[in-house]
């Protein structure tokens, strides 16, 4: 099976996609996506601006048709008879929120809370954690970015939602308000049992506040498994350079090491001091010069790059 494909083993998924497509005329936007989202996660889903986070954001929404694929939310597929059912039990927060400027706060989220059917109550409740219950008599005109988003996020958590999708939430926000919505974030699962999905495509914002993580580029899901997994793979190796490594390769096989080579060097597992001063010894007894040995560790930046194809953004 190939990695990319790998489920995510849970006792269940709040997402579920098989083969999920989304085609604009000739260009395939998203290619045979297979997501898988753990209960009570938070679900960092990285790639790239153009990866095609948004478009597969927006069918699990039903805000874009699939071109073919099938989408499962909450146990439940997402036909024409389920959907808006299903989608009653998620909160979204797609692209810049949307608000009336010459409203309150509070009264852009009624207008959320009686379109949605949800108690009152729900309004002061979810200002209280956005942190903006003290803001919610101000005109949201005069609201700094950082707190239309996190308005934003409120009107996605009125009736606490089962599973809520963020579309890049921290766009534009300063090094503080980033920090801020982060820890929001990250909360949700614990304190109100919410699954989050999160796309970003900023890696480092993704490794503090997500625990499973999705990479995409251009439209195909290259990495899924934990977070975890993923820091597994910037595991510490040696790297070699002798006067042949054509020779050195067939050397090292013969004492059981395996190795790849990869921009002129041999990359080998780390091995003990004692071991290391024993393999430089046995190179150079077949008339092998040992250029250069060094110890390396793959940053999740070099990971990112590697899966992707671009620079990752940090």
């Amino acid at each position: 099976m190939m990695e990319a494909q790998k489920e995510v083993m849970s006792v269940s998924n709040v997402i579920e996609t098989h083969n999920l497509c989304k085609r604009y005329g000739d260009a395939l936007r998203v290619s045979h996506l297979n997501l898988t989202v753990p209960e009570g996660s938070v679900y960092g889903f990285l790639g790239p601006n153009g990866a095609g986070k948004s478009t597969t954001l927006k069918m699990l929404l039903g805000l874009v048709r699939p071109t073919e694929g099938a989408i499962r939310i909450l146990g439940r597929p997402t036909d024409a008879a389920s959907r808006l059912s299903v989608l009653r039990q998620v909160g979204s927060l797609i692209e810049s929120p949307s608000y009336y400027g010459h409203l309150t706060g509070e009264e852009n989220l009624r207008i959320v809370q009686t379109l949605r059917g949800v108690p009152e109550k729900h309004i002061r409740e979810a200002l209280q954690i956005v942190r903006l219950d003290g803001q919610r008599g101000k005109r949201v005109a005069h609201y700094s970015l950082g707190m239309k988003q996190r308005l934003g996020l409120a009107a996605a958590l009125l009736g606490y939602p089962k599973l809520l999708i963020l579309d890049e939430p921290t766009n534009g926000l300063d090094p503080a308000g980033i920090q801020e919505m982060r820890e929001l974030i990250e909360s949700l699962p614990e304190r109100f049992g919410m699954t989050v999905v999160v796309s970003s495509h900023l890696l480092s914002e993704i490794d503090q506040m997500a625990d499973t993580v999705g990479i995409i580029r251009e439209g195909e899901l290259m990495f899924q498994d934990t977070l975890e997994t993923l820091h597994g793979r910037s595991r510490h190796h040696l790297a070699l350079r002798t006067s042949n490594n054509a020779v050195a390769r067939e050397l090292l096989a013969r004492q059981s090491i395996s190795c790849e080579e990869e921009d002129g060097f041999l990359i080998l597992p780390i091995l003990s001091d004692e071991l290391t001063a024993q393999l430089t010894r046995y190179l150079s007894e077949n008339r092998l010069g040992v250029v250069r040995l060094e110890e390396r560790q793959k940053s999740l930046e070099d990971i990112f790059l590697e899966l992707t194809g671009k620079a990752a953004s940090l």
